[in-house]
């Protein structure tokens, strides 16, 4: 087969899986919650209602597509659109396993390995909030408005903070390609063990960087009606629903990635696997380490109440930022005494 048709082939895999754990994040966030509330959650489309997800994408697109007079309808449309082709497109660098062998050729489980991934990672999350920006600005409401407002100020505050707890990961990888990363992590201790409060403060800006509770300010419903997306229906706010659970998939692969070992896992070498079912099973545990996050995604979400906008500026600023810039202090002068410069 040809080798671009078997790569094309993996594109549309990574896409399919994305998409459909994206949807299915829905049905598992709702059963999470229905447990912690005490309560059944969905259970009439099909069995233990599986088929809500199916249910809801359907009723996406049969509701009715309103576009609201007084908006600017080029950027009404496009806001949702960009928001889900950086959600989208921040995958792409992500490693799912080591070297899959078909037809005689060997391709790794990674669309494209960029010496400067992590770079990639950021830029592209970094336009993500010019969908949020555009759709809120675009829909002529002022509660949309406050919201897109609020989404940029949480995003650059938290960008800031996340960049430097990575700064630290780098220091300590001398890469930042993604696919370097979890190779290191192979042989020795997974990243957690040198870097626990790069961690920390990374997993806690993921949260913000998502709109996730208890960071969830940019839609807070109690104060802005919807947020961001007050104005849009159909598809276009289904755009913006899917855009959030696939960031929260891709952050907790991330995580995974650059914290606890990838798909790597322990004594891989040791049990004989070799060759596409080593493969396999890598990929398998990648993504029980991935479901692991998303399920802390749901289960923070259910716990924390929301932070008042003060109180998340204030986190991000005062107490993130210095604490990600003492771990960067704390990490060269560890690497400094210890001879790893």
């Amino acid at each position: 087969m040809d080798p671009l048709l078997i790569k094309a082939i993996i594109v549309l895999i990574v896409f399919a899986i994305t998409l459909l754990v994206a949807t299915y994040s829905t049905w598992g966030e709702r059963k999470v919650a229905a447990f912690l509330q005490d309560r059944v959650g969905p259970d009439r489309a099909g069995p233990a209602g599986l088929f809500q997800p199916l249910a809801d994408a359907v009723k996406m697109f049969m509701k009715e597509e309103i576009i609201p007079s007084v908006s600017n309808k080029w950027l009404f449309v496009l806001g949702p659109c960009i928001s889900m082709l950086t959600a989208l497109m921040t995958g792409v660098v992500i490693p799912w396993g080591g070297e899959l062998t078909i037809a005689g050729q060997t391709f790794d489980l990674q669309i494209v390995d960029l010496n400067i991934g992590i770079l990639y990672l950021f830029g592209v999350v970094s336009l993500g909030v010019y969908g949020i920006m555009i759709g809120g600005w675009a829909s002529n409401n002022k509660y949309s408005l406050l919201g897109a407002i609020r989404a940029s100020s949480q995003m650059i505050s938290y960008e800031i903070a996340m960049g430097l707890a990575i700064v630290a990961l780098v220091m300590t990888t001398g890469t930042l390609s993604l696919k370097e990363i979890v190779q290191q992590q192979d042989a020795g201790f997974a990243n957690i063990v040198y870097q626990p409060l790069g961690f920390i403060i990374f997993l806690i800006c993921a949260f913000a960087e998502t709109n996730r509770a208890p960071f969830d300010l940019p839609e807070c419903e109690t104060e802005l009606i919807g947020g961001y997306h007050t104005e849009y229906s159909s598809m276009k706010l289904g755009f913006f629903l899917f855009a959030e659970y696939i960031n929260m998939f891709v952050s907790s692969m991330v995580i995974v990635s650059f914290y606890f070992g990838g798909y790597n896992f322990p004594f891989q070498h040791e049990i004989g696997l070799e060759g596409n079912i080593l493969t396999f099973v890598q990929t398998g545990f990648f993504f029980l380490k991935v479901s692991f996050f998303v399920f802390f995604f749901w289960w923070v979400r259910w716990t924390l109440p929301r932070f008042r906008y003060d109180q998340l500026m204030n986190l991000g600023w005062k107490v993130l930022l210095p604490l990600a810039l003492v771990n960067i202090f704390v990490t060269g002068l560890i690497m400094y005494f210890t001879g790893n410069l």
